[in-house]
């Protein structure tokens, strides 16, 4: 972060640079930029046609057969729902615990939310036979008086996953109404008019600081209730099912812990991405890595618990159908994937994570890429061995995937990149207000108590420097 000087007005200067250097990857294009795009772009081509094939010539082409009718789309789509808790509910939580490293992150986090779940989202439509009837399941007046089944745990995840969109969404335009105007602001031409449409009036005004900050404090309580709930209805989707190892008290709990495990994981990746090419290094200094790699360090060492709890139980039970499955994964035809999946989850993060030295920038994003594919496995078998090892013997099957479902699943990992990389290019991917009130609020903390008082005093300083951000008639005196 760039550093501060002692003299009481050379914020302005810092201020400037920030300013240009927050902005220099929207306003310059390259032609590395067009061929990650056209990369991505392809791959994502790829798996809307795989789901094309799949639409033309039935969802037989997947690899679903009884009786396991829940394959790699409802893998991805509990996987990518749980990716989406690294944004709004660790960004809401920092906020309210006002924590001053979280300012370069919460605006990378809170992008991942949204876009991670309109991915999620996609799964229980492109699992259907029949997409096109997919609106049967929002409640309309209809002639027929059907209605849905407002039991169904796939019912609540249809009203949960868009309260959370929602509520997502708004968390994360609200922050950045402020940067839009400062760009209204620096650029000109078509992007002049572009980021003022964009700016909804912004001025800066007190009022509006105000009303900003009272708004965001309002979303960042309500949206964490919402984001936990959200994975606790997509853990009852199987809860609530009597199949072998999933009618468990302790699938909601675990479901959240991996959700926040992965969403941390997730949210490293990109950041290391970020700083590198985006060549951010001075605003997201390794402090940032340093604790959410103790962040995810806990979160491991709470998802062993939960899974060895949850294996405890049922080697201790000793029913039938449940120990099956159980042996299934720890020495059955899956045990090569439940190892790995620990290795990925446990045994790669906690040296890397536990042992200050390791946990360096490339150590965390090693752990981290570790943990969303280890994450990725683990829904995976919770999923796929339990359907194929029903409570009857007829009933047992097996599951391989296709390169329909590979494809499609590929194509969606493309997908988050290709939306990252595109809201990178069109919107400040760090907060650049919230950064310049961290670094006021850092250097009058390094000020005498005089020049403090003589800042204060300053048109800049009122309301928390609020008026620094953005919009017409920043930084005047």
């Amino acid at each position: 972060m760039p550093r501060t000087s002692d003299e009481p007005n050379a914020h302005l200067v810092n201020h400037d640079l920030v300013n240009k250097d927050l902005l220099r990857p929207v306003a310059l294009l390259s032609t590395r930029f067009f061929l990650v795009v056209a990369l991505l772009g392809m791959v994502v081509l790829a798996g809307f046609s795989a789901w094309g094939y799949q639409l033309y010539n039935g969802i037989g082409v997947a690899g679903i057969r009884r009786p396991v009718f829940w394959g790699f789309y409802i893998t991805n789509f509990v996987f990518w729902i749980g990716i989406s808790h690294a944004g709004t509910l660790i960004s809401a939580i920092l906020r309210l615990a006002n924590a001053g490293w979280r300012r370069p992150i919460t605006r990378c986090a809170e992008v991942i939310t949204v876009f991670a779940l309109l991915i999620g989202a996609m799964f229980p439509v492109i699992h259907l036979g029949r997409p096109w009837q997919a609106f049967w399941l929002i409640p309309y007046p209809n002639e027929r008086g059907l209605w849905p089944n407002y039991r169904s745990p796939l019912m609540w995840d249809f009203f949960a996953i868009n309260t959370y969109l929602i509520g997502s969404t708004t968390f994360l335009i609200l922050p950045i109404i402020p940067d839009f105007a400062l760009a209204r602001d620096k650029f000109s031409g078509w992007r002049k008019r572009f980021y003022g449409i964009l700016s909804l009036g912004w001025r800066g005004t007190q009022r509006q600081w105000h009303r900003l900050e009272t708004a965001m404090q309002i979303m960042a309580i309500i949206i964490i209730p919402v984001a936990v709930s959200v994975h606790t209805i997509v853990s009852w989707d199987f809860a609530m099912t009597p199949v072998p190892m999933w009618h468990s008290t302790i699938f909601a709990p675990y479901f959240v812990a991996g959700a926040i495990f992965s969403g941390i994981a997730a949210l490293i990746v990109a950041m290391v991405f970020l700083r590198r090419f985006l060549h951010l290094e001075e605003y997201l200094p390794p402090v940032c890595f340093d604790n959410l790699g103790k962040l995810l360090l806990l979160m491991s060492l709470l998802w062993l618990y939960f899974v060895f709890a949850e294996r405890l139980t049922v080697w201790y039970g000793n029913e039938t159908a449940e120990v099956s499955v159980l042996w299934l994964t720890q020495r059955g035809p899956y045990r090569y994937l439940f190892w790995i999946m620990v290795a990925c989850n446990f045994g790669i993060p906690f040296p890397l994570l536990a042992i200050k030295k390791l946990r360096t920038i490339s150590g965390t994003c090693i752990a981290s890429i570790a943990v969303v594919g280890g994450m990725w496995l683990e829904r995976y078998l919770i999923i796929v061995p339990s359907l194929s090892r029903k409570f009857l013997p007829y009933a047992w099957g097996t599951y391989r995937p296709t390169w329909v479902e590979i494809t499609i699943t590929v194509a969606t990992f493309a997908g988050m990149a290709l939306l990252y990389v595109l809201f990178a290019k069109f919107v400040p991917i760090i907060s650049i207000w919230e950064l310049k009130v961290g670094m006021r609020e850092a250097s009058e903390s390094e000020l005498p108590i005089v020049a403090q008082a003589d800042l204060r005093t300053d048109n800049i300083a009122p309301e928390r420097a609020n008026k620094q951000a953005g919009g017409r008639g920043q930084f005047q005196k």
